[in-house]
């Protein structure tokens, strides 16, 4: 699958996206809303934990960096959950606010209903404002809060759990 975007081109993510992908995920991590992680894994961990089918990246028209990435998580091994999963979206600072994460997360949820998953959910901190909103713009619904869950960088921490229901999976 290939969408481009007024920004980007939406490409399925490979190992040759590594460096990018994971100095972008330190990033967003640096930023101190994204994640409870304190450091990006290294590519084998990152490789191991995301679905391959549902991972993308946003590539730069004109340059071919990546400004953003997408991916999922299986929630259980449990057959029952095989319709389910987690996802993470993250676009470099520098490309905030051009739709990159919006065509990144409409990928994924293209994606995901092909394969038959009827469900993807989130975690996200409060603070996250920007993240929050794109989820609602994509059909994402608040399915509760989970109030002071973890400690990160010293402080308890909400998250709030977002779900999106397909609407063509049965």
């Amino acid at each position: 699958m290939t969408t481009a975007t007024t920004t980007a081109t939406i490409v399925p993510m490979r190992a040759e996206h590594a460096d990018q992908v994971l100095a972008i995920y330190q990033l967003g991590i640096d930023g101190g809303d994204a994640t409870f992680q304190e450091s990006a894994p290294d590519w084998a961990e990152f490789d191991a934990g995301k679905l391959p089918e549902h991972r993308f990246v946003a590539l730069d028209g004109a340059t071919g960096t990546v400004l953003g990435w997408v991916a999922a998580s299986p929630t259980s091994k449990r057959a029952v959950y095989r319709g389910v999963v987690e996802t993470s979206v993250y676009v470099h600072p520098d490309a905030a606010g051009r739709g990159v994460g919006r065509a990144l997360l409409t990928a994924q949820i293209a994606s995901t209903e092909a394969a038959g998953v009827w469900t993807i959910q989130a975690g996200v901190f409060p603070e996250n404002t920007g993240s929050l909103a794109l989820h609602a713009a994509l059909g994402f619904r608040t399915i509760g809060t989970r109030e002071r869950v973890g400690r990160h960088h010293g402080r308890w921490r909400d998250v709030i759990l977002l779900e999106r229901r397909s609407p063509t999976v049965d």
